[in-house]
């Protein structure tokens, strides 16, 4: 087994983990994080009926090329959007499943920027 493939198989086996006794509902939705190595994208999910709520990533975000934007600043503006999102569909409550990522850096600037929007999780 090569070296990533082995990070990969850890990752997911800690996402499993945490899936397991994560589920959102329409009333209190699930936060799911996915994370590359340029962006970062956040769903709000309703597991009972499979839909997408509200999503939003840092790809989507206007920033200027020319200021040097941290990725964890994008990140926290990422949540902030999200949390604006979710005000407009009367949602306040959600469920945060970082999806097998350690709860640091961007995943954690990400669920600051969402609770500074008035998220509660």
């Amino acid at each position: 087994m090569t070296k990533v493939a082995k990070k990969f198989a850890q990752k997911s086996k800690r996402h499993f983990r945490i899936r397991k006794k994560l589920s959102g509902t329409r009333l209190i939705p699930r936060l799911v994080v996915f994370r590359s190595n340029k962006y970062i994208y956040a769903q709000v999910i309703d597991d009972k009926e499979g839909k997408t709520i509200a999503s939003v990533s840092t790809r989507n975000l206007k920033n200027d090329k020319s200021k040097n934007v941290k990725k964890i600043d994008s990140s926290f503006a990422s949540g902030k959007n999200l949390a604006k999102s979710l005000e407009a569909k009367k949602i306040k409550k959600i469920i945060f499943d970082r999806g097998g990522y350690k709860y640091h850096g961007r995943v954690k600037a990400l669920a600051e920027g969402a609770r500074s929007g008035g998220l509660d999780f």
